[in-house]
């Protein structure tokens, strides 16, 4: 069986996509219903060339800097440029030439009706944000590669490009979407994929993924294919290995938002449908000690969270300060009764938390939880090396 190649999956792509700016292609999308009134500023032409599978618009709010990957036509950008507003930006990443102009040429057109331009649309492809395709391609255009000097002279011209003046720099938005996209990305380039998703965000922020997933893995008989491919079924990340791309890049709070029941398709009696998961990044960094602690309200009666940490109904578990923040906001809004120590530890002069105390107490040791009046503290057993908590 021919394997499938990097560049057999993008020139798959590139054609199928670019021949859907052209032409409506109703194969390449699920049905999605989305909020009426930001459509009415969206030109029809973007409206009819919409290929995804579900709208991880639902989850912007006003102000964030959003960043669109496999942004075609435009509809989600030109979406979320509502929901943020005047004071929000977003910015759309695609690699198709044809899907671009359509883009770029409706983005006047939704400003007019709106009011206010809050959207940018650039080259790139998505498992690698950092270099600016357009800019690249104008400097191979003065400097062809022609021999191995100036093979050279390119790979050290996209390094310097990459490192200086990043397509899309670190930290530098608030929430990433991508609707029906990472699926056409190779196997081989999805860890990057991941990977460059996290880099992008900021501490804090949050990816926001719509895409279709399969019930089992795609046999390789069919991941050889490229048109399959091109059409989000061959490279359907298995359901599971979804949400687990998302543990391994970083990320936490991992929520599965929707799963339609019904698949989109079954090819070989394997259902593909469509997920729409959200995912945080923010639990990085070294652990101190504040004297805190957080107590599970329920209704489960145990939970584990991203980093190994148990929490029983009821019963007050010692975390530090990066947990304790973490579990105060969302996903986690509620979850939990926050317990403040009595005196507030200077964060100048706090302690590094210690994660394997004695597992009969916490790291409050058991004065401090009499001093809160609680008893039975317990520790969340984190790996001292591990610096998760």
């Amino acid at each position: 069986m021919t394997m499938t190649t990097v560049p057999d999956v993008e020139q798959a792509v590139a054609a199928r996509y670019s021949a859907g700016a052209q032409a409506v292609e109703a194969a390449l999308c699920c049905p999605v219903d989305y909020d009426p009134r930001f459509l009415e500023a969206i030109p029809q032409d973007v409206l009819d060339r919409d290929y995804g599978c579900g709208d991880p618009s639902q989850h912007l709010q006003e102000g964030e800097t959003v960043l669109d990957l496999g942004s075609g036509g435009g509809k989600i950008a030109f979406i979320a440029s509502q929901v943020v507003g005047p004071t929000g930006r977003v910015l759309g990443v695609d690699i198709n030439d044809e899907m671009l102009s359509l883009a770029r040429g409706a983005a006047p057109r939704v400003a007019a009706e709106v009011g206010y331009g809050n959207v940018e649309f650039l080259q790139g492809r998505i498992q690698d944000l950092r270099l600016d395709v357009a800019r690249t391609q104008a400097w191979l255009a003065e400097h062809p590669v022609t021999d191995l000097a100036s093979l050279q002279a390119y790979e050290d011209q996209s390094a310097r490009q990459r490192a200086q003046e990043p397509l899309v720099p670190d930290a530098s938005v608030d929430v990433v979407v991508s609707n029906c996209v990472l699926n056409l990305v190779a196997s081989e380039q999805k860890g990057q994929l991941f990977a460059e998703i996290f880099r992008v965000l900021r501490k804090g922020g949050r990816a926001v993924i719509s895409d279709i997933v399969s019930d089992v893995p795609v046999p390789e008989h069919l991941r050889a294919d490229p048109e399959l491919w091109s059409g989000c079924i061959s490279g359907a990340f298995q359901e599971e290995a979804f949400l687990r791309a998302f543990e391994e890049a970083g990320f936490h709070g991992i929520t599965l938002e929707k799963r339609d029941s019904a698949p989109w398709q079954v090819v070989e009696g394997i259902e593909f449908r469509s997920v729409t998961v959200v995912a945080y990044k923010g639990k990085q960094g070294p652990c101190y000690e504040h004297l805190q602690a957080v107590v599970l309200k329920g209704p489960w009666k145990a939970v584990l969270d991203d980093d190994e940490h148990v929490y029983e109904r009821g019963v007050p578990v010692a975390v530090c300060a990066k947990t304790f923040e973490l579990l105060g906001r969302a996903p986690y809004t509620d979850l939990f009764v926050m317990l403040e120590p009595a005196e507030p530890v200077d964060p100048a002069t706090a302690q590094l938390f210690d994660c394997a105390p004695p597992a009969t107490t916490g790291p409050l040791g058991t004065a401090g939880a009499a001093r809160r009046g609680l008893s039975g503290m317990t520790t969340t057993g984190c790996d001292p090396a591990s610096g998760c908590c």
